[in-house]
This record gives structure tokens, C-alpha cells and sequence, in this order.
């Protein structure tokens, strides 16, 4: 008799990685440290989610969802709001229970509230969310913000903009304007015609995905050498729109969901060479390590050592990178 495959074996077997997607991750992190990365990238994130603390408190929260007999458990002290569910519901379950319904939390993978923690926005803020939707940055960034304040959350999809208005009305946010058009044009339209300047910016970039495996294995198949250049063409674009909006002496998140360095570090070093900008040292409660100053030949600044890059066998969480930029002047340099 046949023994059944594990779902993560199925995995594997419908989803191989690509020979040069494999190469490049052991230049990037060595053999053995690629092969624990392809080895997880096969299995599922423990579920997570962050309480919104403009409707509930974490505790109160905590106590409602251990009523249902599931096992919560709350993995940062300083963040008692994000918690990790352990055991209890089933498939879906997450989504459907009237906690979930009326707002009182929001189901987030852990690597997705890493921006915010490190943008930290507070009450009276101005702050721009550039690729907003689906939301959970936005809704994330209000709660911290107590409502106060003014965001603006900007996305090109009217499909995605309608799943980001549902979320916001859902989560209670009241301090955030939506806006639809393509990001580097906005950013480009309001430096040309209007005095809005931002305290502090996100630019949760899109990208090649490789962190988002352990969710979307089909991004094995889309993996390619040519899209990722595409891609950091589009995110130099954005960042450098972006960065124009910051008030002088505020701060730029730059993050993706991917461990590709060209769009990851070269990105903030095409920053650092062309915008009078500095990265900041980041702290944030999970195993990093830090931003690859070589690549394919390329030196690149030492300062995007300072960035921080997050690996799923690290911490069993999703992939991802965070670099923290303050501006020093709007002096602007070559851009080509």
C-alpha cells in the first residue's frame, strides 16, 4: 500500500524551486542555511494576529479568545497588542468569529506589523501609506496613532481599494483619507501641487515576494531573474517619489516581503547615493540579521548594513526586509 505523501512533501513535488533561485540563496546565506530555508518554506506560519486597542484591550481580547478554547499566547512584552495563536481554531475560524466581525483584532502575519513598529507612528502625525491595501499596515498604524492624527492611504487597485475601505470601516479608522491612483504619480502630483508634507512614510514596496513562500508556494513558479529587475525599477521610482514628501528630519520605512538584495539593499543604497538621507539603527523584538553590503560584484554603502533582513528559519515567520531612513535635506542629487 501506497504511503500518503505529508502536505508538505505535495508541496515540494508541485512546487520545486527553480536550479538559479536555489544558487542564489546559497551565495546569499551559504548551503546549509538555504537548505533550512527551502525546508520550511514548505510548511505553514503559525497563525497571528494584533488586537486593535481602538475597540479592545490585548487582555480582554486574550480572554475572549481563550473562552473559545484556543491556546494564545502573547510573544512580545512590549507589544502585547500582536498575539500568536497556537492551537484551537480551524481552518478559517480566525476570520469568522464575531471578534474578528466587529474589528476587535486583525488577523496579521507577524513580519507584516514590523513596519509600523519601526515607523512608530503617534497621535498628531502626518503620514503617507503608499501601497496601502489590504489595510493591515494602515489600521495598524491608526491604532498607534489613537486615531489622531491624518494618514493618507493610497493604492492603484479598485479591486484592493474596496477590500482596504471594508477593513478600515471595520477596524473603526477615522483619521485616514483613500486615495487610488499609481504611487510615484501621487507622490509626484502632491510635491508639484500642494504644500503636503509628511512626518513619516511607508513604503511597503511590491515585490518579488520571496518571503511569502510559506504562504504562496505558486511564487516558486513566478520566480524569475527578469521580473526582479522590473520590479526594482518600479520600487526606485517609488522610493525616490516618496522620499521628496518627507519633511525634513522625518522617517521612511522602506520594506518588502522579499530577500532579493536588488530590491532590498540596493535599493536604499541607490537612496543613500542620490537623497541627503541616513539609516537609522532599528530595534524590533525578533531574531534579524543584518543588510548584505556586497552583491554580484556591487559594494554598496556600509550603512545599509543597518537595515534588517528577517528569514522564515530564523524565527518560523514569513520572509522580510526593513530599512529605516531619516532625512537630512531636500537636497537631490543625480537620480539616473
Amino acid at each position: 500500500m501506497e504511503e500518503r505523501k505529508s502536505y508538505s512533501e505535495y508541496l515540494k513535488e508541485k512546487f520545486p524551486p527553480k536550479p538559479e533561485f536555489v544558487e542564489r540563496m546559497k551565495k546569499l546565506i551559504g548551503k546549509d542555511d538555504a537548505k533550512k530555508f527551502f525546508e520550511i518554506s514548505y510548511t505553514k506560519c503559525p497563525s497571528s494576529i494584533r488586537c486593535n486597542t481602538l475597540k479592545m484591550k490585548p487582555e480582554e481580547l486574550l480572554k475572549r479568545l481563550k473562552n473559545y478554547g484556543w491556546k494564545v499566547r502573547q510573544p512580545f512584552e512590549n507589544f502585547p497588542e500582536v498575539m500568536i495563536i497556537d492551537s484551537g481554531p480551524k481552518p478559517g475560524d480566525l476570520g469568522k468569529t464575531k471578534e474578528h466581525l466587529l474589528g476587535y483584532y486583525y488577523v496579521q502575519e507577524i513580519s507584516s506589523m514590523l513596519p509600523m513598529m519601526a515607523l512608530k507612528p503617534k497621535e498628531g502625525d502626518s503620514v503617507l501609506d503608499l501601497c496601502a491595501s489590504p489595510g493591515s499596515k494602515t489600521t495598524q498604524a491608526a491604532a498607534m496613532m489613537e486615531n489622531n492624527g491624518f494618514i493618507l492611504a493610497n493604492e492603484i487597485s479598485m479591486g484592493r481599494i474596496g477590500i482596504l475601505n471594508s477593513n478600515l470601516e471595520r477596524c473603526g479608522i477615522m483619521n485616514t483619507i483613500v486615495t487610488r491612483k499609481e504611487g510615484t504619480a501621487l507622490c509626484n502630483k502632491l510635491l508639484k501641487k500642494s504644500q503636503v508634507r509628511f512626518d513619516k512614510i511607508l513604503v511597503d514596496a511590491p515585490c518579488s515576494g520571496e518571503g511569502t513562500l510559506r504562504k504562496s508556494p505558486k511564487t516558486f513558479q513566478m520566480w524569475n531573474p527578469n521580473m526582479i529587475k522590473k520590479i526594482a525599477k518600479t520600487q526606485r521610482q517609488l522610493a525616490a517619489a516618496a522620499l521628496k514628501l518627507l519633511k525634513v528630519g522625518g522617517v521612511m520605512i522602506y520594506s518588502t516581503c522579499t530577500l532579493a538584495p536588488e530590491e532590498d539593499e540596493m535599493i536604499v543604497n541607490f537612496l543613500l547615493k542620490n537623497f541627503d538621507v541616513e539609516i537609522e539603527a532599528l530595534s524590533l523584538p525578533l531574531k534579524f540579521r543584518n543588510g548584505i553590503c556586497e552583491w554580484n560584484g556591487e559594494d554598496l554603502d556600509k550603512n545599509v548594513e543597518k537595515c534588517l533582513r528577517l528569514y522564515p528559519q530564523d524565527n518560523n515567520t514569513d520572509g522580510f526586509f526593513v530599512a529605516k531612513i531619516r532625512k537630512l535635506s531636500d537636497e537631490v542629487k543625480n537620480e539616473n
